[in-house]
């Protein structure tokens, strides 16, 4: 006899999971969210959108990638939903938006309800860091697909700017300042890379490095570092002084830079402004990743960069670091010259 349950799919499970993440997504909402968990579609009421002169919707979605191989090689999964968060809410407020609302989707070989739990549990976490609602997603179990251990997450989420508050490279200018925000690790890109030195390299994730002073696994899984209040706090704070905003992930510190700068003027990053992180400069050291193929698929120590006014360059510090962020001047935007190009130039700090 055929069922859904002998093709592999567990329904029972998928309640279970439900009823347990409830207690995580209680704690994401905001006051525009109407309604609970569980219909069809999740509401989030616009009339906050009242305040805007001329509201734009700002949309961003993305994943985490092969990070997600890490989390399930170690059986930890409380901390892989705020690195989605992270992906998905930084790209927003790079334009100066506000993120509203978040909604994600977890695809699963099989329901384990406690695992779905605590990813949705990070999920949630990610949303209280960003000041955005977790107001609704999706468990898929795709048996015969993924392996039973296997998992993929994905999110999507919307959040709201006033046109006249419009960041971008419309306002980025020849002897703008460049102030790096610090990654807190790897954050979610390149681990195809990273996995691929673990392999060749015959590396362990339980193995403890003394450099980190805590497992290789420990260190690759710290979760991506969540900008958005720290960013939304600085638009209000420099008027308008602040121009851009890059959200550094695949590509690398200068490419993803290069996408705010406009035609005629390049950024020029300074490497002797910070030290390379210990986890990149090991992870390089024994695959024999070269430089420019570090700095193009890793983002070397900064995960956020903010171009401003050099008039605001002391005012951006001393509201990072008032809100616990030791930011710094990384570099300049400069005149587009027929041999130049968006670059990092010199050498990383010694440790």
């Amino acid at each position: 006899m055929s069922s859904y349950e002998a093709a592999g799919v567990d329904i029972v499970a998928g309640d279970r999971a439900v009823d347990l993440m409830k207690i995580h997504l209680a704690k994401a909402r905001r006051p525009e969210v109407v309604g609970d968990i569980g219909g069809f579609a999740g509401l989030f009421d616009i009339s906050a959108l009242k305040k805007f002169n001329r509201p734009l919707l700002a949309t961003s979605t993305d994943g985490v990638g092969t990070k997600t191989e890490i989390a399930r090689q170690l059986q930890k999964y409380d901390t892989i939903g705020e690195d989605l968060v992270a992906m998905v809410v930084d790209d927003l407020v790079v334009c100066g938006a506000e993120p509203l609302f978040m909604t994600d989707y977890i695809a699963v070989g099989k329901v384990f309800p406690e695992r779905i739990a605590e990813i949705v549990k990070g999920i949630a976490i990610g949303c209280q860091k960003a000041g955005t609602a977790l107001v609704g997603g999706e468990t898929a179990e795709h048996p015969g697909l993924l392996g039973q251990d296997e998992f993929d997450i994905a999110g999507a989420a919307t959040g709201a700017v006033d046109h006249e508050n419009l960041l971008g490279e419309h306002l980025v200018r020849e002897g703008d300042l460049i102030i790096a925000m610090p990654a807190s690790g790897l954050h979610a890109n390149g681990y195809s890379l990273v996995r691929h030195i673990l392999k060749t390299q015959n590396l362990s994730l339980d193995q403890h490095i003394a450099e980190f002073g805590r497992t290789l696994g420990e260190v690759l899984l710290t979760p991506t570092e969540i900008y958005s209040l720290d960013c939304l706090a600085l638009h209000r704070g420099l008027a308008q002084k602040l121009h851009a905003y890059a959200h550094i992930t695949g590509g690398g510190l200068a490419a993803n830079t290069a996408r705010v700068i406009p035609e005629g003027l390049v950024a020029r990053f300074d490497r002797s402004t910070w030290s390379l992180p210990l986890e990149m400069s090991y992870l390089a050291r024994l695959g024999g990743v070269s430089q420019p193929d570090m700095e193009k698929t890793w983002n070397c120590g900064i995960g956020m960069v903010a171009i401003v006014d050099p008039s605001a360059a002391d005012l951006t510090l001393r509201s990072l670091a008032a809100r616990g962020m030791k930011a710094w001047v990384c570099g300049k935007i400069e005149r587009r010259t027929a041999e130049s190009g968006s670059a990092l130039v010199g050498s990383y700090q010694e440790r």
